[in-house]
């Protein structure tokens, strides 16, 4: 007799339903909200001028690199993302240092340029918003935009490249600081 005994299948399908359909409700909030952030992030930083674009006749390459770029934020405030202007979008990157200065090509971002004179300094970082690197993992380029200093993280697909690109722009810095003290 105890082995014909077996209990019904209890589902209650309705409450299964509303839980999963809470929890899409749910998610679709967090992300609108986080959206809503980012869109308010870049109003609030609307006061940031156009990005410069590349001259026509760059001159000759000093440097290349291709890898990740990985965002920008206000000077000294590795956490304080700029947004503005696709500057917080990030994306694949060809950088490219010339004597007139950094051009920043993003496939599939906006593509912008480091006059040489905005050059301010380059150091080897480990973290820039969002993403945080081993000690040295990443190039940091300093440079002025606006009345803003900007901190601009690259990453190069091949890592022993940073320390040149750190050397290189810090020389062209220091002689365009010197030239001008001269004056």
């Amino acid at each position: 007799m105890a082995a014909e005994q077996k209990s019904a299948e209890v589902t209650d399908w309705a409450a299964r339903i509303g839980w999963l359909v809470g929890l899409v409700l749910f998610v679709a909030l967090v992300y609108w909200l986080m959206r809503e952030g980012w869109k308010w992030r870049g109003t609030l930083q609307s006061d940031l001028p156009e990005l410069p674009t590349a001259p026509e006749d760059l001159g000759p390459v000093k440097l290349s690199m291709s890898g990740r770029y990985h965002g920008s934020t206000t000077a000294g405030q590795w956490l304080d993302r700029i947004v503005a202007h696709g500057l917080g979008t990030r994306s694949r990157v060809e950088l490219t240092l010339t004597d007139e200065g950094v051009d920043v090509v993003r496939p599939g971002a906006t593509d912008f340029f480091i006059p040489a004179e905005a050059l301010r300094e380059a150091l080897l970082g480990k973290g820039i918003a969002g993403k945080v690197l081993s000690e040295g993992g990443l190039l940091v380029v300093t440079w002025a935009h606006g009345d803003k200093l900007i901190d601009s993280g690259f990453r190069s697909d091949r890592a022993a490249e940073h320390t040149e690109w750190v050397d290189t722009l810090n020389n062209m810095i220091n002689k365009s600081t010197k030239t001008e003290g001269a004056r």
